[in-house]
């Protein structure tokens, strides 16, 4: 990715009337070292990002054996950690693998080289797609089976079925089926990245000469063929995988030709790419062209069926130009994320219990609703989601915004939403309606380039003033800014939240968001939104942080100022809420603070780089993670010392730190501020079924079996049933 400190031309300030390009850059010193100190801090005080996320893939395959959770949600959390795998092979690894052959010796902050670190997370994931496969086989699958849905081969069809299915293959997918031949005239065909494919060896009956040759399973068409086993309460869901399907009529695919073997495969290749802001006038077009070359990434891994022969993996690793090491052998199915089809199945008794966000007090019963600039007028919201609502909260107040005629401009970051969003449609419609809009849509948002894209063009049409951030810098804060005539005043409405605004992950993520109408959020997201779309250089804020200048330096700062509070014989204790902890600056100033005697409390969802509980360093400091049927999201920060609470979009992470606009608010109203506390009393209470890091870096379930349990997020649910009651 560019630098921050690169500038250049940015793309056309939206493409509506005459208004001269905009040209924001990247602050020259986003990436300004804070002084901490790191005299005497041992060498070996980091635990490797890499390696800590495999172990944060393997919490959620736990998930996947844990046999108190309905069956299709542990099959759910299979698809999930294949999903999770994929993107960490093309972003992470694909990293990783670029370092290495480019010879950049850049060492990991526990001191790998690329190629170490490299080695260390193949026989990595090997050991758990191993254990993957063998929950899917030995514990999911006969599971299945046994509540009536049967995942099925080939061989276990009856005739009836066969003769059924064989008649669906001829109809529906033969005619989209391309076998591809290798030989002098046809080269090795191109595989695309996390396509399924059947490598095949052909013999022919007259010379005896034996052809290699492809066929891609349709990636247009569901993963699995649903074949009708039964009638009525004892009929059951039977799923053919298609890759089985067209291995039982190759015969039809080479007429006149033996099938010696096949076999299934699968290439992930490195989607990561590279825009140069600084060189490309339309950064809309750069990134149209660079998602076009995504396709052709580099090889990063191959996933091969347990049964391939070596003579054929030897023809994949010599054409696919993969190097053995990258190999992944598979027992079972290949790209478990099918399993979304199989949890799709209408079995409520095998799922979740559905749980209905309810409306927060503060915005009024669904069929009457308040006016939400009214209410906000009276103080502060917090939200926090799932639990709470999005479409009766954030949706709400942008669709109230958007209608109202008092309202004269609506200001929004969109960093990813949905395909259907309500949030950009209510954008259109104020746009229509003659108000001023401004979004700023983060384009290269990773694997959502595209919808953003499309999102970026349909606002421009619409008359929306588009923008697309700093050159150098992705925005990933969380804003929205309404501006509303009020009589002879002029009022502002903010909203600065965790998550993204997308009503669909809404319902999965768990994430906070603050509501105020008080002047000096609204004057501190003004100054935010000139700096996005102007030429401010602001780096000082009244209520907010603002990175790349001000998140680090703020919690280090605060960090330290706890510190004191021990020192001083008062109160003092660090509680911190994210998705990842790696930076090594913010680590160790929890070091020093864990020094001082200072208590440190973290819940993190993902990767931690921190050793907690080493004898000189960590003793006080915990860290746990907590993962369950939703996604913990939230970063939420807590300075018992100084009796500061802050939310946010921003992680401990260099990325969010030094290469994003990230904004993380203070919340100040003692009501709200206790909300926050009772999240972390119920994450840490030493009750709640998480993970524990140890000081090696191995995570230990918690609490030990046998013992009394509580479930996190089963207490937030009760808590807003309560409170909707």
């Amino acid at each position: 990715m560019s630098t921050p400190e690169k500038i250049g031309q940015q793309l056309e300030n939206g493409r509506t009337g005459d208004a001269p390009p905009s040209i924001p850059t990247a602050p020259p010193a986003a990436t300004q070292a804070i002084d901490v100190n790191t005299v005497g801090l041992p060498e070996d005080r980091y635990l490797n990002r890499e390696l800590s996320w495999l172990d944060f893939n393997s919490r959620v395959l736990a998930l996947a054996e844990d046999a108190s959770l309905p069956l299709l949600e542990r099959a759910k959390f299979l698809a999930i950690f294949a999903s999770n795998l994929d993107e960490f092979y093309m972003v992470r690894v694909a990293g990783l693998k670029r370092r290495d052959e480019t010879g950049l010796s850049v060492r990991s902050a526990d001191g790998l080289s690329p190629r170490e670190q490299l080695k260390i997370i193949n026989s990595r994931t090997q050991e758990i797609s191993n254990k993957h496969a063998r929950v899917f086989m030995e514990q999911i699958l006969p599971e299945l089976a046994a509540e009536g849905i049967a995942i099925i081969r080939w061989s276990d069809l009856n005739d009836q079925e066969r003769e059924r299915l064989s008649a669906y293959f001829h109809e529906q997918v033969f005619p989209v089926l391309t076998p591809l031949a290798v030989d002098p005239a046809h080269p090795f065909p191109y595989i695309s990245g996390l396509s399924l494919n059947l490598a095949v060896t052909v013999k022919d009956y007259n010379t005896g000469g034996e052809h290699f040759a492809r066929v891609k399973v349709p990636d247009n068409v569901e993963r699995f063929v649903r074949v009708k086993r039964g009638e009525g309460p004892t009929a059951i869901a039977a799923f053919l995988p298609m890759e089985e399907l067209i291995s039982a009529h190759l015969n039809v695919l080479f007429p006149g030709m033996e099938i010696a073997e096949s076999h299934a495969f699968r290439i992930t290749r490195n989607a990561d790419f590279e825009v140069e802001e600084d060189r490309d006038e339309d950064l809309l077009q750069a990134l149209e062209r660079e998602l076009a070359r995504r396709r052709f990434g580099s090889p990063v891994r191959l996933e091969i069926a347990d049964d391939m022969t070596e003579h054929m993996l030897e023809v994949l690793l010599r054409e696919l130009d993969v190097d053995p090491g990258d190999v992944i052998q598979v027992s079972g199915l290949l790209d478990l994320s099918c399993l979304w089809q199989v949890y799709g199945v209408d079995r409520p008794s095998l799922k979740d219990k559905p749980f209905v966000p309810a409306t927060h007090p503060a915005f009024g019963e669904r069929e009457t609703p308040k006016s939400i600039f009214a209410m906000l007028r009276e103080g502060d919201v917090l939200v926090h989601h799932p639990y709470d609502s999005f479409s009766t909260s954030v949706q709400r107040f942008i669709e109230q915004a958007a209608a109202d005629p008092q309202v004269l401009a609506i200001k929004q970051t969109l960093y990813r939403t949905s395909g259907d969003s309500p949030i950009v449609n209510a954008l259109i419609d104020a746009a229509e309606a003659g108000k001023q809009v401004v979004a700023l849509v983060e384009i290269k948002a990773r694997f959502d380039e595209q919808a953003n894209i499309k999102w970026a063009r349909a606002l421009e049409q619409a008359g929306v003033h588009v923008v697309y951030g700093l050159v150098g810098l992705k925005t990933h804060c969380k804003t929205c800014l309404v501006v509303r005539r009020e009589g002879a005043t002029i009022r502002r409405y903010c909203h600065i939240g965790t998550g993204n605004y997308n009503p669909k992950t809404a319902r999965l993520y768990e994430d906070v968001g603050l509501f105020s109408a008080a002047p000096e959020i609204g004057a501190d997201l003004t100054d935010l939104f000139n700096s996005l779309t102007g030429y401010s250089r602001k780096e000082q804020y009244r209520n907010l942080l603002v990175a790349p200048y001000g998140v680090r330096r703020g919690i280090i700062e605060r960090i330290h100022g706890e510190i004191e509070h021990k020192k001083a014989g008062r109160d003092a204790r660090i509680r911190l809420k994210a998705n990842a902890l790696v930076d090594e600056q913010v680590i160790d100033a929890l070091y020093r603070a864990s020094q001082a005697g200072v208590e440190v409390q973290v819940v993190v969802r993902g990767i931690c780089a921190l050793k907690p509980g080493v004898e000189g360093l960590s003793e006080r400091i915990e860290v746990r993670s907590i993962l369950g049927r939703f996604l913990e999201h939230s970063r939420v920060l807590h300075f018992q010392g100084s009796d500061e609470y802050w939310i946010g979009s921003a992680d401990m992470m260099h990325r969010n730190l030094d290469r994003r606009v990230e904004v993380m608010a203070q919340v100040k109203d003692p009501r709200l501020a206790t909300q926050l506390g009772e999240i972390f009393d119920s994450a840490l209470d030493p009750t709640t079924r998480c993970w524990v890091l140890q000081s090696d870096g191995s995570w230990v379930a918690s609490p030990a079996r046998g013992e009394q349990v509580r479930e996190h997020q089963e207490a937030m649910m009760q808590q807003r049933r309560s409170t909707a009651s």
